[in-house]
């Protein structure tokens, strides 16, 4: 029996066969998330993927009418898509060969990263997150073996279904699971051991020349060390099955534009439903593509990935999965935010104008946005900050605070986010490794604000662009010649240790590290606490003196990469912030 989601769906795949065109929507309306997961998976989200999807769905349509075992449909479709798969593995490969390479776009789109959609679609954490990152170190063939035991795995197909959709002897298929799953487990020790905290210094040494990008000769020089090193073994200790891991795991939603994509080829409305159609009945197929536009796969695809979305990033409240083991327990509802006044709280005394704000006296909020600067002198006191109203700032975290023995909610990893609400101080304090990964940073953003966010001061005694006390005028906090040094981006802002924040409203912090390694550690505050902060004396240990922002006004800047949207990828988020209500 062919069963999906409690439901035979051989006589849906025979009504199919026999032309029914709403059975043929209610087949690929069920079965294109499992396609888009086996696909994305295997090709590790090569930019590839939406065509061999496309590809195989066309197949498949085309193939139907001749299927002679309705009730193996779904490993029919998975051996089809296997097949595309290695197919466009092997153009991609012959194209390098000749070097030809730009015909399939041989590098992939860093956005379409399959383990970071999954990670960020389904806001996975622990080591549900590291399994997931540990995918990226496996060879094309192990990946292409990963996707479908993954399904096998989640409980969405059986070793039965398995074993017809590679078209293998069952005992070959057990050797390679074995195999498989034995290479990542060695995959999850190398991720386990580079995210390290501290790191370790010979694993340090001994990537020093590492482009970080994965590949299998890195993963056994990393491997071996963990075998090898007292503090890194500790990666292999503690490990939970990957069975018990990836159980009742949801599939990653499959994009808007995928079906729109799919309509958009005529795959329903062309040659595909032509095909169909000419084989089982004696009618034609004229109607497909606006039938397409009208059907339940359209609206129930989106619908789902609207749902998904708002589940695992729209409210960024809790968690999707399904019982995960040890998985943090679900974040309590935020309260309500109170109304933004009608003004920014009372105005105080003019604090002195920063660098970064290009202010006026009456400016709307938004007007003012954080800009490239010069460093203040190092024993100049900052201005007064200006005192705004204080009230209470709620706060859910991917990362729970409890389990890292700190106030603070540790951002640490691509994907990990702060969502405040209320009225109040915070502090974010940054964190550059660039003894693990240097090289061009992708900023944090803040997404989905609804009233105020002002960045009111900077402290922490330092800018991360400040000589390290005792080092050679090369070696500052973002780094230096012999590990590596982090750059930003051309036009952000040099950033402090700590940066200082006042919220009326609610945002979201997101950590979107994808080239150079950095961590976020926000945490709630007070005025006082900024004031005894950005006031310390250089003489007392601090570098520099810390600089006040805020105008005690709606003219106080804002910070970059600030929007009141929630976009799919937080990363593009624009530099210059346009928050200014219309």
């Amino acid at each position: 029996m062919l069963v999906r989601d409690g439901m035979d769906m051989t006589s849906v795949v025979v009504a199919a066969q026999g032309g029914d065109r709403r059975a043929l929507d209610e087949l690929i309306a069920a079965y294109l998330p499992l396609l888009y997961n086996v696909v994305g998976r295997a090709l590790a989200g090569h930019a590839d993927v939406d065509d061999v999807v496309q590809d195989t769905m066309v197949r498949m349509i085309r193939s139907l009418p001749r299927l002679r075992e309705p009730a193996k449909f779904r490993s029919w479709l998975f051996t089809i898509a296997i097949r595309q798969v290695r197919n466009r593995l092997a153009e991609r490969r012959a194209a390098t060969e000749r070097g030809a390479a730009a015909e399939f776009d041989g590098v992939a789109d860093p956005g379409s990263d399959f383990a970071d959609l999954t990670i960020l679609r389904l806001s996975l954490s622990g080591q549900r997150r590291q399994i997931v990152e540990a995918t990226r170190w496996l060879d094309a063939d192990d990946r292409q073996l990963l996707s479908l035991w993954w399904l096998e795995a989640a409980g969405e197909i059986d070793r039965g279904e398995l074993v017809e959709a590679l078209d293998l002897p069952a005992a070959h298929v057990a050797v390679r699971v074995q195999r498989m799953r034995a290479q990542l487990e060695t995959a999850r020790s190398v991720v386990g051991a580079l995210r390290a905290q501290p790191g370790c210094p010979e694993l340090m040494l001994l990537t020093m020349g590492w482009d970080g990008q994965p590949s299998p000769l890195w993963r056994k020089r990393i491997a071996r060390h963990t075998r090898n090193c007292l503090d890194c073994h500790r990666a292999w200790a503690g490990l939970i099955p990957p069975e018990r891991l990836l159980a009742n795991l949801a599939l990653v939603p499959v994009p808007v534009m995928l079906p729109a994509a799919l309509a958009a080829d005529t795959l329903l409305g062309g040659a595909g439903t032509t095909a169909l159609t000419a084989a089982t009945t004696t009618g034609g197929a004229a109607q497909g593509a606006s039938w397409f536009g009208q059907s339940a796969l359209a609206k129930a695809v989106v619908a789902a990935v609207a749902g998904v979305t708002v589940a695992a990033g729209g409210a960024g409240i809790g968690y999707l999965n399904r019982g995960e083991p040890a998985a943090p327990a679900a974040a309590a509802s935020l309260p309500a935010a109170a109304p933004p006044p009608a003004s920014a709280g009372p105005s105080p005394a003019a604090s002195g104008s920063p660098a970064s704000s290009r202010t006026a006296a009456a400016a709307a909020y938004g007007s003012t946005v954080d800009a490239v600067e010069p460093a203040p002198p190092k024993t100049r006191p900052p201005a007064p900050l200006p005192k705004r109203p204080e009230g209470t700032l709620a706060v859910v975290a991917s990362q729970d605070p409890a389990k890292t023995g700190g106030n603070d909610h540790p951002m640490v990893h691509r994907g990990d986010f702060v969502t405040l609400r209320g009225q109040g101080y915070f502090t974010v304090t940054y964190q550059m490794v660039f003894t693990a990964r240097a090289g061009g940073l992708v900023m944090p953003s803040w997404t989905g604000l609804s009233g105020r966010l002002f960045h009111v001061a900077s402290g922490g005694g330092r800018r991360m662009d400040d000589v390290q006390p005792g080092q050679p005028t090369d070696h500052t906090f973002m780094g230096n010649p012999g590990q590596g040094v982090i750059v930003l981006p051309a036009g952000a802002q040099q950033m402090w240790v700590k940066e200082h924040f006042y919220l009326d409203g609610e945002v979201t912090l997101r950590q979107n590290e994808r080239g150079a390694d950095y961590n976020l550690f926000p945490t709630v505050s007070t005025w006082q606490r900024i004031t005894d902060d950005i006031t310390t004396p250089p003489e007392k240990g601090p570098i520099r003196y810390g600089f006040t922002r805020d105008t005690g006004t709606d003219s106080a800047p804002v910070p970059q990469y600030l929007t009141r949207e929630t976009p799919a990828d937080p990363a593009k988020v624009p530099q210059v912030s346009e928050v200014r209500q219309r």
